[in-house]
């Protein structure tokens, strides 16, 4: 990955997480390394544990950053939460995967900013 790509992933990801906490989400853990890769945001939203992904773009050149959870994205982040809730103590917690989507305006402002609660399907498929 490019440093170029990886700045704008991580500024992303920061601007994801001071919205989702703004919204009442509570940042539990962040860039969460698992044996299956890594989850972006752990948070609890309520009484529902959230794993969020957050997809960041320059532009819509390639398309809208939700545009980019493909069904084989979808599975992978599907995976991490299974992975992450067999390391849980006790009953498995109500769940979802959400997606953040930012978007990169001209000098580097965001231009938008959409949380998609439930995105993903325990499927892997779009929600």
């Amino acid at each position: 990955m490019s440093r170029s790509r990886k700045s704008l992933g991580d500024f992303g990801e920061r601007y994801a997480r001071v919205h989702l906490a703004r919204s009442g989400y509570e940042i539990l853990s962040n860039n969460l390394r698992l044996s299956a890769g890594e989850i972006d945001i752990v948070a609890r939203d309520g009484e529902t544990l959230v794993f969020v992904e957050v997809r960041t773009r320059r532009g819509d050149r390639l398309g809208s950053p939700e545009e980019s959870i493909t069904p084989r994205k979808g599975q992978r982040l599907v995976e991490l939460a299974l992975e992450y809730l067999q390391l849980m103590p006790g009953p498995e917690p109500s769940w979802r995967i959400d997606v953040v989507a930012v978007e990169m305006g001209k000098g580097g402002t965001v231009s938008r900013v959409e949380v998609y609660k439930n995105a993903v399907d325990a499927s892997g498929l779009p929600g």
